[in-house]
C-alpha cells in the first residue's frame, strides 16, 4: 500500500503546485484552451476526494499573499495557536468562496480557470462520498497490514492537508533567504515531500517566478515539470525565473507585490498582465 499511498500523495501535490497554485492563482503560465481542459480534468481526477475548486483556491491564496501574516490573512499560523484551529478557519473560509456566500474584495476576483460542470460535481459530497468507497476499496483489496489502515484518512483530505503543511511550516520553520515583511520559511527537510511548495521565503519575495528555488541547493521539483512542459509546447512559461543564487538577506526585484486587480485583468483584451505580483490572465477561462 505504501507505493499507492506515496503514488497519490505525490501527484496529488504536483498538480495542486501546478494547477491551482501556479497556473489558477498565479497565472506563471499559458496554455491552449484544450490542453487547460486536460490539465483540469486530471487535477480533479487524481485529487479525487479533496479537489479544490481552483476558483476559491486562487482567491484565497491571493487574499494570503496580500495579507500575509497579518490579521487578515486567511491561514496564518501567526494568528493560530494550533494547526487544527488554523485549518477550520481556513476551511470555514474556502468552503465560503466555494459556495460564494463569502464575497471577496474585487481586486481578488477574475482570472482563473472555471469549468463550472466539472467543479460542481467535483466538489459534490457524491463525488467526495464515491472517491472515498473507492480508495476504501484498493485498500481492502491490497492492504496487508493492520496499519495500511492507518494512511486511508489521509487519501479523503489529502489536498486540505498539503495545504496545513504548508502554511504551517512555511510560516514557522526553517530558513529565510529573503528578508521579508512576512514570517515565510524554507522548510526544506518537508520539501521533498511537497514539490517545491515549501520554499515559501522565496516564493513570497518572488512571487512571480515560477522556480521557488532560489539558491543552487535547492530544487524545486514542480518547476522541473514545467520546464518539461515547456519543451513538449504544451504550456508556455510567461516569466523566466531570476539567475541564481540570490544574495541571502536581500529583497529580489520580484518582491514587491502589487495587489490583484480582477477589473483590470478582465478588461485587457491582449491578455498581457499589468500586475507584476501575482501574475494573472486576461479573461476567466471558462468552460460550460
Amino acid at each position: 500500500m505504501l507505493p499507492f499511498f506515496a503514488s497519490h500523495w505525490t501527484l496529488s501535490v504536483l498538480f495542486q503546485s501546478l494547477f491551482q497554485h501556479r497556473y489558477a492563482a498565479h497565472r506563471m503560465f499559458t496554455m491552449t484552451p484544450r490542453s487547460e481542459r486536460v490539465l483540469h480534468l486530471s487535477t480533479a481526477l487524481v485529487q479525487g476526494s479533496s479537489y479544490l475548486d481552483p476558483r476559491a483556491y486562487a482567491i484565497l491564496h491571493r487574499e494570503h499573499h496580500a495579507y500575509a501574516d497579518t490579521a487578515r490573512d486567511p491561514h496564518s499560523p501567526a494568528h493560530h495557536k494550533h494547526l487544527p484551529r488554523m485549518m477550520l478557519e481556513t476551511g470555514r473560509r474556502f468552503g465560503g468562496l466555494l459556495t460564494r456566500q463569502v464575497q471577496a474584495e474585487a481586486r481578488f476576483i477574475g482570472g482563473y480557470p472555471e469549468w463550472p460542470a466539472v467543479d460542481r460535481f467535483f466538489s459534490s459530497w457524491a463525488a467526495r462520498l464515491g472517491f472515498g468507497a473507492l480508495y476504501t476499496l484498493v485498500y481492502k483489496r491490497f492492504a496487508t497490514r493492520r496499519w495500511h489502515w492507518a494512511l486511508l484518512p489521509l487519501h479523503f483530505v489529502m489536498g486540505p492537508v498539503h495545504g496545513a503543511i504548508v502554511n504551517w511550516c512555511g510560516h514557522r520553520y526553517g530558513y529565510r533567504n529573503f528578508a521579508n515583511r512576512d514570517q515565510s520559511r524554507n522548510t526544506l527537510p518537508l520539501d521533498v515531500v511537497c514539490m517545491g511548495e515549501l520554499f515559501q521565503n522565496n516564493h513570497h519575495a518572488r512571487p512571480a517566478s515560477p522556480d521557488f528555488a532560489a539558491k543552487r541547493f535547492e530544487l524545486d521539483p514542480t518547476w522541473q515539470v514545467m520546464r518539461l512542459l515547456a519543451r513538449m509546447k504544451l504550456i508556455q512559461v510567461m516569466h523566466a525565473p531570476p539567475a541564481r543564487p540570490e544574495a541571502a538577506g536581500r529583497r529580489s526585484q520580484h518582491s514587491t507585490l502589487r495587489p490583484f486587480d480582477g477589473r483590470k485583468a478582465q478588461g485587457d483584451a491582449q491578455g498581457k498582465t499589468r500586475n507584476k505580483g501575482i501574475l494573472q490572465p486576461a479573461r476567466n477561462s471558462r468552460h460550460d
